[in-house]
């Protein structure tokens, strides 16, 4: 049996926190004894980690200027500092702090891997959580291997900062079943309109402000359509007030951090990602599973995802207008909406729990 630990920085919403409890829950105990660890505690995705799933807590919760302090040390003196254990591989799960602290493991018999989720579009990106560049990629070289959730992860992170070591691309896990069977609870879905969503952490990078705006031109234009946004972070009272500002108040729905968003995305009439930049969007594979269409701007792992030419799903140029366009353009077409929405279903089967644990098992069994 493999004794593991995975690094991260806390269990709060998010996407990468999220398939990480995925994962581990679904890996088999019986070649795994797994541990997670999260620098700072009461994330909202720590109740939903097995019973036999090992958590620990290294601060109950996340303190002003911590990546400041912790660049006061050295990436061993933090290794030692916090994982007090041996274990046979050690898993940063995510980029900067945990990665930096993990590359200060010096046991040669231990294996490091570092889990990349965000593109990462310049070395200034990659620096962060480091004291500088040079850190980083002297902390990235000493893995054993980098994973990366998504073939454009890997190209944009191996263009800024190189490595010769192995890497891997690996799909984020979902709870297919689980996510189908908690579609079918009841929503407050409004029926009679056309019903559009987006999830995610309530942060500019996620481009809510940008679907607000669409929905004000769409509803002057015309339109029956609301809006629903699922989840929360620091810029959900900017987005309420530009909301009023917009005139849209009474057609967008704030419904905040959702244990179940199933219910809402599965009985959306469409999902969109308006984000400005991803790694591989858990929230678009969880559409495609409950067979919602999907729109998106162009953004890392979606011509994965969604395919090259848009075989299962609409992909705009990574800006408002392209968006708006990609929206009204399905709007217009029943039967194109009513097309996306069947290969939605066909390609939501590719990402079964089942498929994705197994091939990172596979990858820590070959270590």
């Amino acid at each position: 049996m493999k004794k593991l630990l995975f690094l991260i920085h806390d269990l709060d919403q998010g996407g990468a926190e999220k398939v990480l409890v995925n994962l581990v829950n679904n890996m088999d105990a019986a070649k795994f004894n797994i541990t997670v660890i999260v620098l700072f505690g009461g994330g909202v995705n720590e109740q939903f980690l097995a019973p036999y799933i090992r958590l620990i807590v290294c601060h109950k919760k996340a303190f002003r200027g911590n990546s400041h302090v912790m660049k006061l040390f050295s990436p061993r003196q933090l290794y030692r500092h916090y994982i007090k254990e041996h274990y046979d591989i050690v898993i940063s799960y995510l980029e900067g702090p945990s990665a930096r602290i993990i590359s200060g493991c010096d046991d040669p018999s231990i294996k490091k891997i570092s889990w990349i989720h965000c593109t990462m579009h310049s070395a200034n990106d990659i620096s962060k959580g480091f004291r500088s560049f040079s850190e980083a990629r002297r902390s990235y070289v000493k893995m054993d291997r980098l994973v990366f959730v998504s073939s454009g992860v890997r190209e944009k992170f191996l263009m800024n900062c190189p490595y010769t070591g192995q890497t891997e691309v690996l799909y984020n896990t979902n709870e297919s079943e689980n996510i189908l069977q908690k579609s079918k609870d009841e929503s407050a879905i409004l029926p009679e309109c056309f019903n559009w969503c987006g999830i995610g952490k309530v942060s500019e990078n996620k481009g809510f402000d940008r679907m607000i705006r669409i929905q004000s031109r769409l509803i002057h234009e015309g339109y029956n359509v609301h809006l629903h946004i699922l989840g929360d972070g620091p810029l959900k009272p900017e987005l309420e007030e530009l909301a009023v500002s917009e005139g849209v108040s009474g057609t967008v729905s704030f419904h905040g951090y959702q244990t179940n968003p199933y219910k809402y995305i599965s009985r959306s009439d469409l999902f969109v990602c308006a984000s400005h930049s991803e790694g591989f969007s858990t929230a678009a594979t969880e559409a495609l599973i409950v067979g919602t269409p999907v729109v998106t701007t162009l953004v890392s792992g979606m011509k994965e995802m969604l395919g090259e030419n848009d075989e299962w799903g609409v992909i705009t140029e990574n800006n408002e207008d392209a968006l708006y366009e990609g929206i009204k353009g399905l709007l217009d077409d029943p039967a194109m909406l009513a097309h996306y929405k069947e290969k939605a279903i066909e390609r939501g089967k590719s990402f079964s729990t089942e498929a994705t644990v197994k091939a990172v098992e596979d990858m820590l069994l070959s270590l």
